[in-house]
């Protein structure tokens, strides 16, 4: 009109749903950039073996209850071999294992260091006086947990490095079952010290030192470069790197 612009009143009509769509885009930029906890509903899901499932979940959600009431959480098993890919692809925010060769692309957080410990029951002939020597260590059955179908363990490998070769008598998929075995015969189990404690409360098995020097198993946490700097992801890491004091 004139000199002058003027809206059409088709253009009047826009004005009001597109300054409310603005805002609903600012709205959601804004929250992406920060994280309320206290509010939140969102579902985390983490990838874990059996084994962090017992040691890290009672004080991560007694956290998330305290802080976050409205937040879920999924525990996930993955192979291994399909972890860095789960992470890309988001089907998992964080994953919790021993240390893994991963791309540059998965950011990395040593949590604990946990030591191998032999677990026997009482009476075990091979025991003496507390300690087993290395040769009765050798000599006796053993059971491996892996969830692989085949191939060695971690001890077994380390075993191998030193010229040492156990006999196995049982693959299985659980601690808590292998445990449960041992109580019931001549056999030992090789696994972590902190969670041969929860395993075998309750059952008449003995903990006791490896015969031979071994390597510590570390306990990592991971997470994708894309979720490095979300704050949500953050909030979690947080929490989780919180239950494993330094």
């Amino acid at each position: 009109q004139g000199n002058r612009m003027v809206p059409t009143p088709r253009t009047q009509r826009l004005i009001a749903p597109l300054h409310e769509a603005l805002g609903l885009i600012a709205e959601g930029i804004q929250e992406g950039a920060r994280f309320d906890a206290a509010r939140s509903q969102q579902e985390f899901r983490l990838g874990m073996r059996d084994i962090f499932e017992s040691t890290a979940l009672p004080g991560l959600l007694t956290r998330l209850r305290e802080e976050a009431p409205g937040v879920r959480l999924a525990s996930v098993r993955t192979d291994r071999r399909e972890l860095e890919n789960d992470l890309v692809d988001g089907q998992l925010d964080v994953a919790m294992d021993v240390l893994l060769p991963l791309s540059p692309d998965i950011h990395r957080k040593k949590l604990a260091e946990d030591r191998l410990v032999v677990v026997a029951r009482e009476d075990h002939p091979a025991v003496k006086r507390g300690r087993m020597a290395l040769e009765a260590y050798l000599q006796a059955g053993h059971l491996l947990v892996s969830s692989r179908r085949r191939g060695p363990g971690f001890e077994d490998q380390e075993l191998a490095r030193l010229g040492y070769e156990r006999r196995i008598v049982l693959r299985c998929q659980h601690y808590f079952a292998a445990c449960r075995v041992v109580e019931t015969g001549d056999f030992l189990l090789t696994m972590p010290a902190g969670y041969a404690t929860l395993a075998n409360a309750g059952l008449r098995n003995h903990l006791l030192e490896l015969p031979v020097t071994l390597p510590p198993l570390d306990v990592y946490l991971y997470w994708h470069e894309s979720r490095d700097t979300d704050p949500a992801n953050i909030w979690l890491r947080e929490r989780i790197t919180g239950l494993y004091p330094t």
